[in-house]
């Protein structure tokens, strides 16, 4: 008896827990603002004006050109100074994809990604590793310029409606003179928000 009651319960529970609950899958590129919060279709939105712009730099062909090479970039801060969470990474990581199958342009590692490469290397200098196979110290390649960037927001509001405005920049910047070699801006995304019972 005890034991029909708790698989009663235990029915019971999963049973609640499922009502009210649903997913539907959509297109990955369909727009949808259910919070008028940063989301995948302003980061779409943004990286892709942003991407084409960089790549219309004629400085890059004029390296190119003047070098015999391609230039060599690592990605900087991309900061958030917006009022909310966004994962600035994802839009770091659109750019430099993008930027690096156009073949204007490649890329180093950066971050933690160089320093567990750094630490694979010097591992394989231990005297484990076959020579014919082991990565050589002093061989990186030095970067041309660093991509850096930030997002930010102004939010007015009034009453029961509020506006969220984004700002998204990315720029170029030599590292040997610190000259600017491209600055791109996005300023496209403004929401307006009526929801007298979430905090825009």
């Amino acid at each position: 008896m005890k034991k029909r009651v708790i698989l009663y319960s235990l029915a019971a529970v999963v049973l609640l827990a499922s009502c009210g609950h649903s997913v539907n899958r959509v297109d990955a590129n369909t727009r949808m603002d259910l919070s008028g919060y940063w989301n995948d279709t302003d980061l779409r939105q943004a990286s892709e004006a942003l991407i084409q712009s960089c790549l219309e730099i004629p400085r890059l062909s004029s390296f190119t050109n003047t070098n015999g090479r391609l230039p060599v970039i690592i990605v900087g801060n991309f900061k958030n100074a917006s009022d909310e969470h966004i994962d600035t990474s994802i839009l770091s990581q659109r750019l430099e994809a993008s930027i690096l199958r156009s073949g204007k342009a490649e890329f180093v590692a950066s971050g933690d990604v160089r320093e567990a490469i750094r630490a694979e290397r010097l591992d394989q200098q231990q005297g484990y590793t076959d020579n014919a196979t082991m990565a050589r110290l002093g061989r990186e390649a030095g970067a041309d310029y660093m991509m850096t960037g930030s997002v930010k927001t102004i939010v007015d509001r009034y009453e029961k409606t509020a506006t969220r405005s984004y700002f998204i920049t990315a720029e170029l910047t030599d590292i040997t003179t610190n000259r600017r070699l491209w600055i791109g801006e996005y300023n496209d995304i403004k929401k307006v928000i009526r929801n007298p019972s979430v905090k825009p």
